[in-house]
């Protein structure tokens, strides 16, 4: 393995793993008072809020579990980077830029970064 390969594995698992540690244990808190009042203020009904929930929750063991093949992880990375851009979207359309506008933002340049550096590691 050289300099570079490992270079890019370390990369890859340090976002990714930033990334599973924001996704995943959201599943767990989706049912709360803040989450749920979270997407009544963003207008989103509660139907697409339990299917975003558990749609991430998925996306997110697709992206740290090495056993799924890659188009099904490309797949996950589409769809997680649809869901930060429409996260920054209603955010900013609902709210303007203030309060945590920019979480989506950092969340989509670290898919980014470990969706580049999955891509060199193969």
């Amino acid at each position: 393995m050289t300099v570079n390969t490992k270079k890019n594995a370390i990369i890859y698992w340090v976002s990714t793993a930033i990334i599973a540690a924001f996704i995943l244990p959201g599943i767990f808190f989706a049912g709360s008072k803040m989450a749920l009042e979270g997407t009544a203020h963003l207008g989103l009904p509660m139907w697409f809020h339990w299917e975003l929930s558990i749609g991430k929750f998925i996306g997110g063991l697709i992206l740290i579990f090495p056993f799924f093949p890659k188009r099904i992880k490309e797949w996950a990375y589409v769809a997680l980077g649809i869901d930060f851009i429409s996260a920054f979207i209603a955010i900013v359309a609902v709210d303007g830029i203030s309060g945590m506008w920019y979480a989506p933002i950092i969340c989509l340049i670290l898919l980014i970064i470990s969706y580049v550096t999955f891509l060199k590691r193969k």
